[in-house]
């Protein structure tokens, strides 16, 4: 006979929120060590946040087309990457469709960290979404002034989800 299984108690202690700051950290480190030294070897950075989290800076364009969630890849095409822990953010320069950007993003708003090299991953809880985007967004660039009338963009798809198991190392069948 087996004994039952306790019932679960409620914690008066928030181990959730510890065990969520700590992960966080591990991640505030990569980003530190990267901003100073560069990434070392093969290792590579796959990091998702919300757009609609408040404080996110990207440009409006990149805003519709993704307008809950997002994940960049720091890998071999990314500059300035600035991590202001007291501020709590970081920054870096991507470019997307060709056109340089950089993005600000709050600590808070990633909810997911991976280095894809090594196997390593980590998922946040998602921060509360903002009522309406903030304010301080990239501005678009102005149209020349005599652009034609812009024609209304089609319907973007869902956001495409990548799984990771293509991108992970395999061991060679022995024979």
């Amino acid at each position: 006979m087996s004994d039952p299984t306790p019932p679960q108690v409620e914690s008066l202690l928030p181990y959730d929120d510890w065990t969520e700051a700590a992960m966080r950290q591990v991640m505030v480190r990569a980003l530190a060590h990267v901003a100073a030294e560069g990434l070392p070897g093969e290792h590579h950075f796959y990091i998702s946040f919300r757009t609609d989290h408040p404080g996110v800076v990207i440009p409006a364009r990149l805003r519709a087309q993704y307008p809950t969630e997002m994940t960049i890849v720091l890998q071999h095409q990314f500059w300035d990457l600035r991590l202001d822990e007291a501020a709590g953010l970081f920054s870096v320069g991507l470019s997307f469709g060709g056109v340089p950007t950089t993005l600000v993003i709050p600590l808070a708003a990633i909810t997911g960290f991976a280095d894809p090299y090594v196997r390593f991953g980590l998922r946040f809880r998602a921060g509360e979404p903002a009522a309406a985007p903030p304010a301080a967004e990239v501005p678009a660039p102005e149209p020349p002034e005599a652009a034609p009338e812009p024609q209304p963009a089609p319907a973007t798809p869902a956001p495409q989800v990548v799984s990771l198991d293509a991108f992970r190392r395999r061991s060679t069948p022995k024979s």
